[in-house]
């Protein structure tokens, strides 16, 4: 895998022969075909943890489509692909404020909005606007919601982070995981945990093992695997992908 930093703040890699750029807001830019990809969104994930008694702050949506919002208005994509699991469960939609249903909208109306299908996800939400597909292919690449190792695959699901020790302490961020032929897109979602990229679920898309991308505060900094770290009993928090 080649990685090569153009700017000072931006971090490329190649992925089947594709110059991508993984972003420190979580998501992924695609410049030669003007694709920006967002993953796990998890809409609404508060609201259904307040609906079981465990109280967060009712915010989450909020901020993560306003993550999304400014993507769309500094990159101007002519397609956004979200790769599943958009809405935390198939109720989200129903619970979600109209104000942010009407954010929604705007992005659907101004670019091609893809909903990928992924576990958590209800029906496609056609009133909110977009197209659904389980799987989209575009060039050398696919797109899907669970990877399954397919040369040139971006997948989401399994909400990667990285831990990296060094000088007597330990760093944890979200991060992108890949080989160079294939693609793990962290979670976008605010309230969205993760899984660290050292714990076997990865072994099966990443045999060979792999290379974190970890999102910092203005870039994104790409960690060899001799680097990262496992985590200690309970690190991921409360989660489920």
């Amino acid at each position: 895998m080649t990685v090569a930093a153009t700017q000072p703040k931006q971090t490329l890699l190649h992925l089947a022969g594709e110059m991508l750029a993984p972003l420190p807001e979580g998501a992924l830019w695609w410049a030669a075909r003007r694709v920006l990809v967002v993953s796990d969104l998890h809409l609404e994930k508060g609201s259904n943890y307040a609906a079981a008694g465990q109280m967060l702050p009712p915010y989450d949506t909020g901020a993560t489509l306003a993550r999304v919002e400014a993507l769309a208005a500094r990159l101007r994509p002519e397609i956004i692909l979200s790769l599943g699991d958009s809405f935390h469960d198939r109720q989200s939609e129903r619970r979600l404020p109209e104000t942010y249903a009407d954010r929604i909208r705007a992005l659907t109306a101004a670019h091609d909005w893809v909903w990928i299908e992924g576990n958590h996800d209800p029906d496609p939400p056609a009133h909110l606007g977009g197209r659904a597909a389980k799987v989209l292919r575009l060039g050398p690449l696919v797109f899907r919601h669970e990877p399954e190792g397919e040369t040139g695959e971006v997948a989401g699901h399994l909400h990667p982070v990285a831990k990296v020790a060094g000088r007597g302490r330990a760093v944890r961020r979200r991060c992108f995981a890949s080989d160079g032929a294939r693609l793990v897109m962290p979670a976008m979602g605010a309230f969205a945990g993760g899984l660290n990229i050292l714990d076997r679920a990865f072994s099966a898309v990443f045999p060979e093992g792999c290379m974190a991308f970890a999102m910092g505060e203005a870039r994104v900094y790409s960690v060899a695997q001799k680097h990262l770290v496992p985590d200690g009993p309970g690190a991921g928090g409360v989660w489920r992908y």
